[in-house]
């Protein structure tokens, strides 16, 4: 987990382990503070909470979001870059 994650209070972050949820909150920039990979099975992403964050979850577990394909795609190899680089 990196510093500026532990300054932040619970209340004042998102944690998903869910990749495809990550990369969309990315996609829709929202501000992603660090990864917590104290799990060797996953990682766990951490986002810092933004009021509109709980709906744009909603909207992507009942598949009614629309983002740039490209956009998104860069995104997975992005997170996917830092879960194996840091």
């Amino acid at each position: 987990m990196t510093k500026n994650c532990s300054q932040l209070q619970p209340s004042e972050i998102f944690l998903t382990f869910d990749l495809g949820l990550a990369s969309v909150l990315v996609s829709l920039d929202y501000e992603l503070v660090g990864l917590d990979k104290t799990n060797s099975k996953k990682v766990q992403f951490i986002f810092k909470r933004a009021e509109s964050i709980d709906l744009a979850i909603n909207n992507y577990w009942q598949d009614n979001l629309k983002v740039n394909a490209r956009t998104l795609f860069d995104n997975i190899k992005m997170l996917k870059n830092r879960i194996y680089s840091e």
